[in-house]
């Protein structure tokens, strides 16, 4: 197949998945309102009449039926705004913000509206959304971990909107990184190289101020990417293991005023491609809990539900947090601290290393590792502490009773705070985790870890840059069932 037809099926491909119920023709759509179809046709007058009959600028039509180039999912509809701006409407799109339309409303797969217009190339429609505050950083759920409207822009080939977002702020090193990261869950029949080469061509440069973009003071922000080595895999691929399964959770950012637990998400990612890649794990074995998709309730539903009803007799079981982790003052106990976490009501809102223990010991799996990335002393680093607490001193090592089948690496013991390893865009544990799979022979024959090895690798590297870089004392502990 030529290059020039491989496109044109990657763009039949991205218009498959975009084309989320959005109204060609009125009719076409079978319950979508007059205001919606108008939007999406421009036409002025009819929106005009539509509005002055007490249409309502923000109301989501979610039942379209109809089917655009081949399918379209029923439920996925969106504002009349979605339509202006997927077709490119901007004197629509204009007149439905002057009439109080949200730019930043979700529709289907938790697209907005700048989504769509980036998508297909709308440059217009995309200065106008964002001169009205559209967010640049929206992340959807079409696919794991969502992507921004750069990162659909790039997808789809759409230079124009690709140098309109870049120039209003967008990231393009930032979403090269999340594609080389992420495309392991998109569309088989897309092709993100020329994604990537297309983004390539603004990868560090802001057209507008000639600078590096700089993550936007929201929560949403995306700092510039750091490449390090271990974001290239290892050339060597493991056969994956029906029986293999996997938790990974990456939470950077939380809904409480606290610190960033800075490149958690990132590190979450990473863990991801090494264990379909290296591991053995497929890739439909591995959730994946990042942000504001990691609350409290999905801890308790994958941990407690998913895998009891997945893991078998044989299994393997692997489980990776990076984020922060909490004490309760009263008892002591140790927290995973979810996206939705206050660790003033950590007992309520927080998910207890027991808990998880205690789920997990009650799987027939023949192996579980466990690993941490994240401290429990309330000291800082990956640590936080309710208002007017003291930090405590806990010992991981007699904290609780592992079953014999499980293993705990934890990236420091229980009085000291875990580092974040700036330079190469990972926590320090979680690169000389990946690091120690890479390069150093902790691997078996058939793909599975020597968790000895591997922590005699990792410990004294962490030991030593944790001392000479942050002045600090972190020791990775190694904690086994009995």
């Amino acid at each position: 197949m030529s290059q020039e037809l491989r496109w044109i099926v990657c763009k039949r491909a991205l218009r498959v998945i975009f084309v989320f119920s959005l109204c060609v023709t009125l009719s076409a759509c079978a319950t979508g309102g007059s205001l919606h179809v108008a939007s999406g046709q421009g036409n002025l007058k009819a929106m005009e009449a539509a509005l002055n009959a007490g249409a309502d600028p923000n109301e989501h039509k979610g039942k379209m039926t109809n089917i655009i180039d081949g399918w379209t999912p029923a439920g996925w509809g969106g504002p009349p705004l979605h339509h202006a701006a997927y077709y490119c409407q901007d004197k629509a799109a204009a007149l439905l913000i002057a009439k109080g339309a949200d730019v930043n409303a979700l529709g289907g797969g938790d697209l907005t509206a700048l989504h769509r217009a980036a998508f297909r190339d709308c440059e217009k429609v995309i200065r106008l959304l964002l001169e009205n505050g559209a967010n640049i950083n929206a992340r959807d759920a079409v696919y794991r971990d969502g992507y921004t409207p750069l990162e659909w822009a790039a997808l789809a080939g759409a230079r124009r909107a690709v140098r309109a977002l870049v120039e209003n702020g967008a990231d393009p090193e930032a979403a090269i990184f999340k594609i080389k990261t992420g495309n392991q869950h998109l569309d088989k029949s897309l092709h993100p190289e020329a994604a990537l080469q297309l983004l390539s061509v603004f990868a560090g440069q802001n057209k507008r101020t000639g600078q590096a973009a700089e993550p936007k003071g929201t929560p949403e922000g995306i700092r510039p990417a750091i490449v390090s080595d271990i974001d290239e895999l290892p050339s060597a691929k493991a056969t994956p293991d029906k029986k293999a399964y996997a938790i990974v959770i990456g939470i950077e950012r939380y809904r409480q005023s606290l610190p960033r637990a800075d490149f958690a998400d990132r590190d979450a990612a990473v863990v991801v491609k090494y264990l379909e890649n290296t591991l053995g794990y497929p890739g439909e074995n591995i959730i994946t809990l990042t942000n504001d998709r990691a609350l409290q309730s999905d801890f308790a539903k994958y941990f407690e539900k998913w895998l009891p009803n997945h893991v078998e007799p044989g299994s393997r079981v692997f489980i990776y947090y990076s984020g922060h982790g909490a004490p309760d003052p009263k008892t002591g106990g140790a927290y995973l601290v979810p996206y939705d976490g206050d660790p003033t009501f950590i007992t309520e809102t927080g998910y207890s290393l027991n808990r998880m223990y205690a789920a997990l010991g009650k799987l027939p799996a023949k192996e579980i590792i466990v690993v941490l990335d994240s401290c429990f002393s309330g000291s800082g680093g990956r640590s936080v502490l309710a208002r007017g607490a003291r930090p405590l001193v806990m010992n991981l090592q007699t904290a609780t009773v592992l079953p014999k089948n499980m293993t705990v690496m934890a990236a420091s013991s229980g009085e000291q705070i875990s580092s974040t390893y700036h330079e190469k865009g990972h926590g320090l544990f979680t690169y000389f985790l990946l690091k120690g799979i890479k390069d150093g022979d902790v691997l078996t024959s058939d793909g599975a870890l020597r968790m000895d090895d591997l922590y005699g690798y990792v410990k004294p590297q962490v030991e030593r840059i944790a001392r000479r870089q942050y002045n600090n004392e972190q020791t990775p502990q190694l904690i086994r069932g009995k």
